[in-house]
């Protein structure tokens, strides 16, 4: 009986080490945006991998200008789709990677209650700051410059405007008091808390949020493939997001 037992721990032991060895670390580059459903995905996808995920966020563009500086990460997940496509354009991405995973919303939020219309932008003359992520670094605070400029007010408010190097430091400066109102992305809006608009998606370009594979591994394939699931997939869209159509695209 004892010879059995030792016999059952030894194999225990024996798969557990290859089920350890065969786990890797995957390191993914986050947009800031997307850093809260990109915690939570990458849970799910431990759970059912066992790969372990280490997650570094950051407006696009500084992730952007790391990941040329040569930093380590296997999977980007931008909040457009300019430099993913100017990372593939230069050699630096798994052929066929780049796809669309989410798209954005954009919303202008205050902690003030009522203070944002439903409908609309508070007048001007109303507010002592006004929060966006810097249109150069993070595609939402583009998009924000964008809807100031499609609504006349992009030059009217440039004494006002304070910019965040990220959605999310926008978000601080708002929840903080230190802007009256800004733009963050709609999946950043408080439930039950303050004002907001969700704006509407003919004022700006589309935010196509895309990634690619930096690196060609088993656990890089596996995350691209457990995204394109539907638990995934509801998460996303529980997150404040669109997901991008599921075509099941298979990498070359």
């Amino acid at each position: 009986m004892l010879t059995g037992i030792r016999k059952l721990s030894a194999a225990m032991a024996l798969l557990l080490c290859c089920l350890t060895a065969q786990a890797d670390e995957l390191h993914l580059a986050v947009a800031s945006n997307f850093s809260a459903p990109a915690r939570s995905l990458a849970a799910a996808f431990e759970r059912h991998s066992g790969h372990r995920t280490v997650i570094s966020s950051g407006s696009t563009g500084k992730l952007y200008a790391q990941i040329v500086n040569g930093a380590p990460y296997d999977i980007f997940l931008a909040a457009d789709s300019r430099r993913p496509a100017l990372l593939e354009a230069g050699g630096r991405t798994v052929p066929g990677s780049r796809r669309t995973y989410a798209l954005g919303r954009l919303a202008v939020w205050s902690r003030e209650p009522g203070y944002v219309p439903a409908t609309g932008m508070p007048a001007a003359t109303s507010f002592g700051r006004l929060a966006i992520a810097n249109p150069e670094l993070a595609p939402y605070g583009d998009a924000a410059r964008e809807v100031l400029q499609n609504l006349g007010l992009w030059k009217q408010l440039q004494g006002k405007i304070v910019r965040g190097e990220s959605i999310g430091q926008t978000y601080q400066f708002i929840a903080s008091g230190n802007a009256r109102l800004g733009f963050i992305a709609r999946s950043q809006l408080p439930q039950q808390q303050g004002s907001a608009w969700l704006v509407p998606e003919q004022l700006h370009t589309p935010i196509q949020q895309q990634l690619v594979m930096l690196t060609d591994s088993a656990a890089a394939r596996a995350f691209l493939h457990y995204l394109q699931q539907a638990d995934a997939r509801r998460l996303i869209r529980q997150s404040g997001y669109n997901p991008a159509a599921n075509d099941h695209a298979q990498l070359r």
